[in-house]
């Protein structure tokens, strides 16, 4: 078993002081920083960032950072809500195939000099025609590829005018172009600097790159030609710069937000939730002068992934498979790991509050049975002492760690690996691990989002599918309820494919997650959200708090 450990003294001293980047943004030398302090936004992501590209903004850390920076043709609200972005308005005609969006005009790409000298240029339609086929250039190989699988054509009218048309009716259509993947670039930026791109964008955001030293610091700096305005007509944003650092562990992470060097967290970690809650979840009172907790059901369900292609007999054996749901306690595991944060997964993958969900039965805590499929399994195969590795990152090693020791219990030997998030990323898209830890985001509020996931079309590195599931009865449901335009006779599908899924254990559900955000008392106008999308556009930091 291989661990990471972290001296979070050294962690903390060998990234740069946050206190220091602040410093980036003053633009008089002899000005006091403390002055500048509440326009500056600081946060931790502890996952590292891989790209600032949209079309490789495949996991939470680039979509936070990516947020910032880019927009699409629709976005979502606090509430799901899709509403219009650079798309002032839409129509969609009667058959559900064509989909046609004015811009607004106003909108405009981020100032550099290939625009002319310290220059800009107004977005226009030809620009998404750019975006959107840029997705499909197997030459960019961007893992969004799959969210123009139902789009048949995309052709820019005039420069105001974008017209998608699409190869059968898609109820989650415009759901699905609110992900980063559809953000507009410019394509002369983007051809110009090539690989460049990744780590020196240029967006429409309200925020626009400053300056990237990666695995240490990424500064963002406010837009002034940003498009959005308050319901006041104040532009947006209201902060001058938004500032990242890179800890890699949560204790760390942790630290610097209690000694008021972050300004807010999105996680619950081991190492110290029991410091920050009390058992049953609440914020420890030495704490509530200090920060605000928010919690919000959140669409997220962490589960265990098995490849299915595995030469391993273990993996293929949906004995194993089925023993392992069975053989730990969901209830006792968010109970006393997370503190009652987040909601055991007893039912199917796709998570409460999404419309979709259904109190099928999945699997709950049966030793005994866990135990007679493992013998199943030994006499099948002859395999005396059945074995599997489950690689994870440190940030969810204890969750694994309690799976190992109540596992082994039922008979089978439980190894776990632990290795860099970045490296699970990688490893997991491209088939190279057994069984791995894993989590799946919202991407668009429809729970077809869930279930691509075991559409085998959807195949891993190119899409999202990485347990290389297939399923010819789920396929055929998966289609039709794609064309399905009645929600009713379409979530009779989506219950379908659940129930087909925890029937044939490619996963194990953990559990559906909670959003839960601590930020400082200064800190107004971070909302959260179900598909806890950070949008920091309309927060304020208080001076003087």
């Amino acid at each position: 078993m291989m661990k990471l450990k972290y001296n979070s003294y050294k962690s903390i001293k060998s990234y740069l002081s946050i206190g220091y980047i602040a410093l980036i943004f003053i633009s008089c030398a002899n000005e006091n920083k403390s002055s500048r302090e509440h326009l500056v936004f600081r946060y931790n992501e502890h996952s590292n960032i891989a790209s600032l590209d949209p079309a490789f903004a495949k996991n939470q850390a680039d979509i936070w950072a990516t947020n910032q920076l880019f927009n699409g043709l629709v976005q979502l609200d606090d509430s799901l809500n899709i509403q219009p972005d650079i798309a002032k308005d839409w129509f969609i005609s009667g058959d559900a195939l064509t989909y046609t969006f004015t811009l607004r005009k106003g909108v405009f790409f981020h100032k550099h000099n290939l625009f002319g000298k310290d220059s800009t240029r107004q977005v226009n339609a030809h620009d998404f025609e750019y975006s959107f086929g840029r997705l499909l250039d197997p030459q960019v190989a961007s893992p969004g590829r799959w969210v123009m699988n139902y789009v048949e054509n995309f052709k820019a009218l005039n420069d105001t005018v974008f017209s998608i048309q699409l190869k059968q009716p898609f109820p989650a259509f415009l759901g699905l172009l609110t992900t980063k993947y559809c953000s507009v670039v410019p394509k002369e930026i983007v051809e110009a600097t090539g690989n460049k791109f990744r780590s020196h964008p240029i967006g429409t955001g309200p925020f626009k790159f400053k300056l990237w030293e990666e695995n240490t610091k990424l500064v963002f700096r406010k837009n002034e030609l940003y498009y959005e305005k308050d319901s006041e007509g104040n532009a947006l944003p209201y902060l001058e710069a938004v500032a990242i650092t890179f800890l890699p562990d949560k204790q760390s992470e942790f630290l610097q937000f209690v000694q008021g060097n972050i300004d807010f967290l999105n996680s619950l970690d081991a190492s110290y939730k029991d410091e920050l809650l009390t058992t049953d979840g609440k914020l420890q009172a030495k704490y509530r002068s200090r920060f605000n907790m928010a919690t919000t059901p959140f669409l997220n369900t962490e589960y265990l992934g098995f490849f299915l292609e595995s030469n391993m007999p273990e993996i293929q054996s949906g004995a194993i498979r089925k023993a392992i749901n069975y053989g730990f306690d969901r209830k006792k595991m968010i109970t006393y790991l997370r503190n009652g944060i987040g909601t055991p997964a007893l039912n199917g993958f796709i998570p409460k509050g999404l419309p979709g969900f259904t109190n099928i039965e999945g699997y709950n805590y049966q030793p005994e049975k866990a135990k007679k499929l493992i013998e199943q399994f030994k006499k099948e195969t002859g395999i005396n002492q059945p074995e599997i590795t489950i690689t994870t990152d440190a940030n969810y090693l204890d969750l694994c760690e309690y799976i190992q020791r109540e596992i082994e219990k039922t008979g089978l030997k439980v190894n776990i690996d632990v290795v860099p998030p970045a490296t699970l990323r990688q490893s997991k898209a491209t088939g190279k691990l057994d069984a791995f830890r894993a989590s799946w985001i919202a991407d668009y509020p429809d729970a077809e989002n869930y279930l691509s996931l075991y559409y085998s079309k959807n195949f891993a590195p190119n899409g999202p599918n990485y347990t290389h599931f297939k399923n010819l009865q789920f396929d055929t449901w998966y289609e039709t309820a794609s064309r399905e335009v009645n929600n009713e006779k379409r979530y009779r599908l989506y219950e379908k494919m659940d129930s087909l899924i925890i029937s044939q254990a490619p996963i194990i559900p953990l559990y559906y997650d909670q959003a839960i955000r601590f930020t400082k008392k200064n800190v107004h106008g971070l909302e959260s959200n179900p598909a806890n999308i950070l949008s920091l556009k309309r927060v304020k930091k208080i001076k003087g708090l």
